[in-house]
């Protein structure tokens, strides 16, 4: 992502909240602050409508840290 960021391309992760620590431990180390979309925990268990709904709530937040 970094390497996007740096030739101006917009991005941001969607990462769930269980991992929020660890990205926070990650992004420091490294010195870069991504864009991140926080939702809730767990991902691989949910259902296709389930999914649906989460990216749903999601998109609004993912299209405004993405907007150049």
């Amino acid at each position: 992502m970094k390497a996007l960021d740096d030739l101006g391309i917009p991005g941001c992760f969607v990462v769930t909240k269980e991992f929020k620590e660890a990205t926070e431990s990650q992004s420091e180390g490294l010195g870069f602050e991504p864009a991140i979309v926080w939702v809730d925990h767990p991902i691989q268990n949910r259902t296709a409508i389930e999914l649906e709904k989460l990216a749903a709530d999601s998109v609004v937040s993912i299209l405004s840290m993405i907007r150049l």
